[in-house]
């Protein structure tokens, strides 16, 4: 059963978005506090503001995992470390083509971020866009391959809900998680309702950057595309911006395995990702208001 907080929560939340005049006061019965951030996302996509100005000038680029968590791991390889130098080099590219973008690190070696500080970094950068960086695996199907990118959301599969519960299961890693991620349990239903009313805003941004992604994956750098699939991510979830998280490859395929821990292989996803970040910008600074409305943020 739903429980009341979260009831009066989505009831707030879906009041801010088609009555963004009314002010909620804490005596509304509410949890303004434990839903502020869900009041942020939607305060920016109140009518008033979509006429403004919009420029793409600051981007996170996630490096999964890290310091004691390692992630997965093929015959050789460690995800944490393949992320990591994947993620340097995204930044890298963005930073010496992409001139007025400021590139923001979550981190830059190897070291433990807990999930939320991940979601910090970016909002408390006022970033407008976050690509969190990640290897797959499937052990019990070593033959599969391939690239997929993951948004926000609830249109679920078995087989994405493995991935989500192999990259949300490091928050057991971390002190205090229940209440740092206001009573998660990797299996618990009431999850998707806290997600969607954070991610709902950005849901069609975060499509067609993960979107871009997957083009450049399979045309640029010859992988094969497994597509845009939701799920609920953990890291995903309170970054209010435009956010998506890209599975680089599988590293229980042991060719993907060599590819990935390959330069070549690590500079042709990362190329990859910048295209596809740089068509995005191209295009969204370029379209009418109305159509950017969920990714308009405050300059």
């Amino acid at each position: 059963m739903i429980s009341l907080r979260l009831f009066l929560g989505a009831v707030c939340c879906i009041a801010l978005v088609f009555l963004p005049n009314i002010s909620f006061e804490n005596n509304t019965g509410c949890d303004v506090m434990h839903h502020a951030g869900v009041f942020e996302l939607l305060k920016a996509n109140t009518p008033a503001k979509l006429n403004k100005p919009y420029t793409i000038r600051r981007v996170v680029i996630d490096a999964g995992h890290g310091g004691k968590d390692n992630g997965c791991s093929g015959a050789t390889a460690r995800e944490k470390k393949i992320t990591l130098a994947i993620a340097l080099k995204v930044g890298e590219y963005i930073e010496q083509n992409i001139p007025g973008i400021k590139v923001i690190y979550t981190r830059k070696t190897d070291q433990f971020i807990g999930l939320d500080e991940r979601a910090n970094i970016a909002n408390r950068n006022n970033a407008d866009a976050f690509i969190s960086i990640h290897c797959n695996s499937a052990p019990n199907t070593p033959k599969v391959h391939g690239v997929e990118t993951y948004v926000m959301g609830t249109d679920k599969t078995q087989e994405n809900l493995d991935v989500a519960m192999r990259e949300n299961s490091v928050v057991t890693l971390e002190k205090d998680y229940k209440q740092k991620y206001e009573g998660f349990e990797l299996n618990n239903p009431e999850n998707d309702i806290i997600f969607s009313l954070y991610q709902n805003a950005y849901f069609e941004q975060s499509i067609k950057l993960a979107s871009l992604v997957q083009k450049e994956a399979k045309n640029k750098a010859g992988r094969t595309s497994r597509g845009v699939k939701q799920e609920s991510f953990l890291v995903l979830y309170k970054t209010a911006t435009p956010s998506i998280l890209v599975e680089t490859g599988f590293l229980s395929n042991l060719a993907e395995e060599k590819f990935l821990k390959s330069e070549n292989g690590q500079d042709l996803i990362a190329s990859a990702v910048y295209r596809a970040f740089k068509t995005y910008k191209q295009q969204l600074e370029t379209v009418s208001p109305t159509v950017r409305s969920g990714a308009q943020k405050k300059n």
